[in-house]
């Protein structure tokens, strides 16, 4: 329980901040900007470096933010390109197809002194590899992840907005990494001469890259996380998908918040397990919840 003098984590997200366009509806994004949210509501102080244009979507997200109760001083505008867009489109079994348009607002985030003071103070810094298509926000992230002290890489490759070089680059400097069932098979490829069993892929890339946690998501069937000396899985919640958008990145909040807590792996996978589906179940990343809800759906989930 925390004391009144206690203070709040601080979790930096850094990357996209755009608007999902689905056929029937428009929906906030970004995989940081999601993760930033769901932080949110468990009561870390979650902070957002990105940047829109000096447009009406540009207007919209940082009022989101706002509302949100996250801090919009760190998130850039642009003059010259436009708030971030994405037709997202739904493919059977649920999986889910991006159309990311380029370049936007988000592709020109700038060095600042007052970030690299945020980042440097942070609990963690968390980035995914979209942000690192364009240079200059790459470079911005190379010089942010040298200030972190506890860097998290939530990979979500999205194509064709990535290479292998820049991905070794990131694995090298990330203490958790985050990634699906795919992109673990996808990276050993690149990395490896084998094709090996989850388990072994895993150790391989903690052994190769020095990457001291390791959480691989796998859809409906669950999700594992792996320290260098043990590994632990819990199966997925069933539930009915209205679509996949944002679920890997709740299941990532409602881990570090937990994390952070100080609560065992087992209770903090439950807890991102229980997020994901929820998120799964709802349209759009970032669907309205409390933590008490949350809590009840997951026993209801537990006790069915």
């Amino acid at each position: 329980m925390k004391t009144t003098n206690e203070k709040k984590k601080t979790v930096v997200c850094y990357g996209e901040v755009l608007w999902d366009i689905f056929p029937t509806k428009t929906k906030p994004g970004g995989a940081p900007m999601n993760v930033a949210y769901h932080l949110r509501k468990f009561g870390i102080d979650s902070r957002m470096i990105s940047k829109v244009g000096n447009d009406e979507a540009g207007k919209k997200l940082l009022n989101l933010l706002t509302e949100w109760d996250i801090p919009t001083e760190n998130c850039q505008i642009d003059e010259a390109y436009e708030t971030g867009k994405v037709i997202a489109t739904v493919l059977p079994g649920n999986e889910m197809s991006y159309l990311i348009y380029s370049p936007v607002a988000w592709d020109e985030i700038k060095p600042q002194t007052e970030n690299d003071k945020l980042v440097s103070e942070a609990d963690a810094f968390v980035y995914g590899s979209l942000v690192t298509r364009n240079e200059t926000s790459r470079e911005t992230l190379y010089q942010l992840i040298e200030k972190a002290t506890f860097n998290v890489f939530d990979i979500n490759l999205r194509q064709p907005h990535y290479s292998p070089d820049i991905i070794e680059y990131l694995l090298s400097k990330c203490n958790l990494l985050k990634l699906n069932e795919s992109e673990l098979e996808l990276i050993i490829t690149w990395f490896s001469n084998g094709k090996f069993d989850e388990e072994t892929s895993v150790r391989f890339l903690q052994n190769e890259y020095n990457i001291d946690e390791v959480i691989v998501t796998k859809g409906g069937e669950g999700a594992s996380y792996y320290t260098k000396s043990t590994s632990y899985s819990f199966p997925a919640f069933k539930v009915k998908v209205a679509d996949t958008c944002g679920s890997g990145d709740s299941f990532l909040a409602a881990f570090l918040a937990k994390k952070f807590e100080g609560e065992l792996p087992e209770s903090c996978m439950i807890y991102a397990t229980g997020l994901g589906a929820f998120v799964a179940s709802h349209e759009g990343a970032c669907p309205a919840y409390d933590v008490a809800k949350l809590e009840s759906y997951i026993f209801q989930k537990q006790t069915s």
